[in-house]
């Protein structure tokens, strides 16, 4: 009985969200199991194009770290605003997600040529918080009880914890430089005057992931409820 309603649970999660999020926990776990090592995962140029490990390219982004406080904390931020991004504004627009998580992950691996970053999984997940507090301006956060502010600065709020946790920020402020980048030539130039529409999904993805019920139009409201960092409705993490 509680097998089935965790997997009605699981099933429940819309398909992008499950699929990163499963490739996440269960990479994480062959490495705690030893049965691969972080060694093979690392993105690494010259391993990558010299030797052909392609491989690297994706299980850079799949790989948080040993299981412990940081790795939960990032599986809870980037299955919560993964999750909340698909069933909000990409909702019936399974293919731009996908596009989203395409185009993201090619800036980041730019990047990553000159900034000597070997995993790019929690920059990642600061380009989704981004892009989803860009979208949705109006909500109220609250931080472990102690700050209240704005979505907008939640991005910047993380940067502010990573780096008392004594984290390097580069990985946080690459997250904000891609998702700014996505949120701008997505969101905000092709609605200013003389502005087009740069992003463009491929339509090879439209037919793999959209269905023929899925309206490539909707488009709903920034949500209008408080925010936080939830694990349901009206209850902090860490508060």
């Amino acid at each position: 009985m509680a097998y089935q309603s965790l997997r009605l649970e699981y099933l429940q999660i819309p398909p992008v969200s499950r699929a990163y999020t499963t490739a996440c926990v269960l990479t994480t776990a062959a490495v705690q199991l030893e049965l691969i090592t972080p060694f093979q995962l690392y993105f690494n140029p010259e391993l990558i194009f010299k030797h052909f490990q392609i491989w690297r390219l994706i299980t850079n982004f799949l790989f948080f770290g040993p299981v412990g406080f940081n790795f939960l904390f990032n599986m809870i931020f980037l299955y919560r605003y993964c999750r909340m991004l698909e069933e909000g504004s990409f909702r019936g627009r399974t293919a731009d997600f996908v596009f989203m998580f395409l185009f993201g992950g090619f800036l980041m691996t730019l990047f990553g040529l000159f900034v000597s970053l070997v995993f790019l999984g929690q920059a990642f997940t600061i380009m989704l918080v981004y892009v989803w507090s860009r979208r949705n301006p109006y909500v109220r956060m609250n931080f472990f009880g102690l700050l209240n502010f704005q979505a907008p600065f939640l991005p910047w709020v993380l940067m502010g914890f990573s780096l008392l946790l004594g984290n390097s920020i580069i990985v946080d402020l690459l997250g904000i430089a891609v998702g700014h980048i996505y949120f701008f030539l997505e969101d905000v130039f092709p609605n200013q005057p003389g502005g087009i529409r740069i992003l463009k999904t491929p339509s090879i993805l439209r037919t793999i992931f959209d269905t023929p019920d899925d309206d490539p139009n909707y488009n709903p409201l920034p949500e209008d409820r408080p925010g936080g960092f939830a694990w349901g409705e009206g209850q902090r993490l860490g508060g």
